[in-house]
């Protein structure tokens, strides 16, 4: 049963089309589409795979960095110069793998909780939510700054973690730090 929803959920998978004139062709409608079509594709959560047109090659990646490349050079981008350069010094690093799980971990929380206050807050105008978050901004920092220690716990117990399995390695070969 499981591996036929899952076989149903690969064929619903749109599939795009990157041709060598870096133009994209979105195989299910039959058309060109732009990149900003593409974001929301993604904004509507459609399942979707942009595929090389000569080698079939998975570009999905490639195209959604280049998507969040387009945002963040646009007019208020997410990321500060500092996170870019942090998230940068991790590629070669032993971390590299747990942090792509970490910000992944955290992002998807984020979002979780963004559905269910967006779920619990139906009906309010943006006004009423304008004030509502003006009131709250004391408040709301403060979930913000549990976040933000929650995940600093994390890191930690990731690193301790780490050291502890190193360690462990180091005495089943008979070395010791």
């Amino acid at each position: 049963m499981q591996s036929k929803k899952a076989a149903s959920a690969k064929s619903a998978q749109r599939i795009i089309k990157k041709y060598p004139n870096r133009r994209l062709y979105d195989t299910a409608t039959s058309t060109y589409i732009t990149l900003a079509e593409v974001k929301q594709l993604v904004m509507d959560k459609q399942a979707f795979v942009v595929r090389d047109a000569k080698t079939n090659d998975d570009l999905t990646r490639s195209i959604l960095l280049q998507i969040i490349l387009e945002e963040e050079a646009g007019g208020s981008p997410m990321f500060t110069q500092e996170v870019l350069a942090n998230i940068i010094r991790f590629y070669g690093n032993a971390m590299q793998g747990f942090m792509g799980s970490y910000l992944e971990k955290n992002v998807q929380s984020f979002a979780e909780v963004q559905a269910k206050l967006s779920e619990q807050s139906k009906g309010v105008t943006p006004e009423m939510w304008a004030q509502f978050m003006n009131m709250q901004s004391p408040m709301m920092q403060g979930m913000m700054g549990n976040y933000v220690e929650q995940s600093k716990t994390m890191v930690t117990q990731m690193q301790e973690q780490m050291q502890k399995q190193t360690e462990q390695m180091l005495a089943a070969f008979g070395l010791k730090r």
